[in-house]
């Protein structure tokens, strides 16, 4: 261990310690169950924060900084994948030729989502490949960037695959530096940093990621939990295809068990509506109960799904033809009685017809078709357990669709899978950021949407195949994102105390500066230890900032995982997307939080002045005030954001981007 590892850690012990010894004692003596409207939303929002701080610190305790990758196979074979939608041509062309010019061996793809004849035409004229959806697709899901990269999974070849988005211009190196990691056969998925060349220094928009694209990757990498972030990354084809066949298999064994358990229970219902004098349709039900029974024990012992449902639907069918049968020649039975009756109505006048009326009425009213329409329940159960999933466009789906974002869900799926992921911290790839706040915003909820989604449908903590460590290392980044609401309490617990005097703590005193003040230190030693040298505090503003955002894509990620509400998916666009004017309108809410902190500031001020406040407690929150402004000013700045100028050029590129290397700025974070 080296002296920079046991000083992060001995840091890492003392933030732990302090940070419980503080929140314990706030929930067992300093909570203000007078005041508990607020005083109990703080100290849960403190004990979401600890909990916050935990999962940064367990990711801190194993970082791990990669030396120098092992050289490459050179008998690799590798696929260049870029995808690309609707981005202009100049832009996706430019990419394409920095792909076919990275140096190692490789076939270089375009996945054009868009299927644009021109940019076909510009591929083929500069021997790239064009690969676009087959008609497959037509009329089924499409599931974005996930289902583009499905689709050319199957139409190519090579052993590895670098996927790259349609603005991230890589290195020619790239491969070189990347490939030296599969030499570990079990190694699914190499990350490298996401780097802008449009972001000025004072980075408005929060869009460099230092932090993550450093530490957390770094620490993430050192439990064997890296990320695959979408792109600038290189895949391992066996891995994927594993997975996509794993998962296959696995739903559809979840989907016929599942439609077995139903068809049980409808059975049953069928059954218990029977009156006792209907022995034929019983001895049917009981029949097929019987092989549902010997087709669930069957898939318990292996047995091949295919070949269970198969001979379960034949025999299902075959009963029920039978039953049809039989209530068939009841009609016929029933009708000849009818006629035997209507052929004594000569004889017995209007009475007669009455009574041959009214008979043959109430037999047919009486009989009771449930049976037949349970046998077509279970018989639909089962055959919409379609093998060759026919409702998508392909059966095996490598690359995770259950998430507007697919690249957290394959990773996770792959790691459940024992496969190992790495994280290379060099820059070999740059690419466009947001240059307004409605793009970058767009961009921000599409990948909190897609995170929540995640969370909701393949919770980390519940999935096998994955460590502890592992499990907690997607908790920490689903967690962030859940700040939106705890960002709230924060910003009303100072307005609250100012105006109303209300306390959500039972004192100011010793005991509580002596718990919280080391803690906060502490802590803040460790995140600019971890941080050195990286510009860290524009993506501390937006964790809170963007509180609005994170409340959002909970929301809607929950209306469309369980409540089955669209979700729609934005490219983010690679070109400006405002008109004239400030969009002050997209930072509302944190407008009026600002001025009801200011507001808040100066009736607290009066109340001082009056005699209606107690001192420290409002010099305290008025410094809380200050802080939340400090933060949420960044809106400001990015509201007046107009965009990156290159330094080589005298104005800005709203219509068309422009790629710039930066060769200079390799190994910055």
């Amino acid at each position: 261990m080296t002296m920079r590892q046991a000083l992060l850690r001995l840091m890492v012990v003392v933030v732990v310690v302090l940070g419980v010894n503080y929140v314990t004692w706030r929930w067992l003596f300093s909570v203000n169950w007078s005041a508990w409207p607020i005083a109990v939303p703080l100290v849960v929002a403190e004990t979401y924060s600890l909990v916050d701080s935990l999962l940064f610190c367990l990711t801190m305790w194993r970082r791990k900084e990669r030396g120098e990758p092992d050289p490459p196979d050179p008998e690799a074979t590798v696929d260049v994948l870029v995808t690309t939608y609707n981005e202009p041509l100049d832009l996706v062309m430019t990419t394409a030729r920095a792909a076919k010019a990275i140096s190692f061996p490789h076939e270089t793809w375009i996945l054009d989502d868009g299927n644009r004849p021109e940019l076909r035409a510009l591929a083929e004229s500069e021997g790239i490949g064009w690969i676009t959806r087959s008609a497959d697709w037509d009329d089924r899901p499409r599931h974005a960037k996930a289902g583009n990269i499905n689709n050319a999974l199957l139409a190519t070849e090579g052993e590895f695959l670098l996927i790259l988005d349609a603005d991230q211009v890589p290195e020619p190196q790239i491969l070189d530096r990347t490939l030296g990691y599969f030499r570990d056969e079990r190694m699914a998925v190499v990350q490298t940093p996401q780097f802008f060349v449009n972001v000025p220094d004072d980075d408005p928009l929060g869009s460099q990621a230092p932090l993550f694209y450093g530490p957390i990757q770094e620490g993430k990498d050192g439990w064997n939990a890296a990320f695959f972030c979408g792109s600038n990354a290189v895949l391992r084809r066996e891995a994927l295809m594993q997975l996509g066949v794993w998962r296959y298999a696995g739903e559809i064994e979840i989907a016929v068990h599942r439609a077995l358990r139903t068809s049980k229970d409808v059975l049953a219902k069928a059954r218990a509506d029977l009156g006792s004098d209907d022995a034929h349709a019983t001895q049917a039900l009981d029949k097929v109960a019987y092989d549902l029974g010997r087709a669930r024990r069957e898939l318990g012992r292996g047995v091949a799904i295919a070949d269970v449902t198969y001979r379960f639907q034949r025999r299902v069918a075959s009963i029920a033809r039978e039953l049809v049968s039989t209530d068939v020649d009841a009609l016929h039975a029933d009708l000849a009685a009818i006629a035997e009756l209507e052929a004594t109505t000569d004889e017995a006048g209007d009475a007669g017809l009455a009574l041959v009326d009214d008979a043959a009425l109430r037999r047919m009213s009486e009989r009771d078709w449930s049976p037949l329409g349970a046998l077509a329940t279970v018989q639909s159960l089962v055959s919409s357990v379609d093998v060759d999933r026919g409702e998508e466009a392909q059966p095996v789906m490598p690359m995770a669709t259950i998430s507007v974002t697919e690249d957290m869900a394959t990773c996770m799926r792959l790691h459940a899978l024992g496969w190992s992921s790495a994280y290379h911290g060099e820059q070999l790839a740059f690419g466009l950021a947001p240059e307004d706040l409605k793009t970058m915003l767009t961009q921000r909820l599409r990948w909190a949407q897609g995170t929540m989604q995640v969370m909701f449908r393949e919770n980390p903590m519940v999935q096998q195949g994955l460590t502890v460590a592992q499990k907690l290392m997607y908790l920490g980044t689903m967690w962030s994102y859940l700040s939106g609401f705890f960002a709230v309490v924060y910003l009303a617990a100072p307005i609250i105390y100012l105006t109303l005097g209300v306390l959500p703590v039972d004192s100011l005193g010793s005991d509580f500066f002596v718990r919280l003040i080391p803690f906060l230190v502490v802590n803040q030693l460790l995140f600019l230890y971890v941080g050195w040298k990286r510009r860290t505090w524009r993506g501390l503003q937006y964790s809170l900032a963007l509180f609005p955002v994170w409340i959002k894509a909970f929301t809607s990620a929950f209306g469309s995982v369980f409540l089955g509400r669209a979700l729609d998916f934005a490219v983010t666009p690679k070109v400006r997307t405002e008109g004239a004017g400030r969009p002050w309108h997209l930072v509302k809410p944190q407008l009026v939080a600002m001025g009801a902190l200011v507001a808040a500031a100066g009736v607290g001020l009066v109340r001082l002045q009056v005699g209606q406040a107690s001192p420290l407690g409002t010099w305290v929150n008025l410094a809380w005030v200050v802080y939340d402004l400090l933060v949420l000013g960044v809106v400001v700045k990015a509201v007046r954001y107009d965009g990156w100028v290159d330094p080589e050029t005298p104005s800005p590129p709203i219509e068309q981007p422009r790629h710039k290397h930066r060769l200079t700025t390799k190994g910055a974070a």
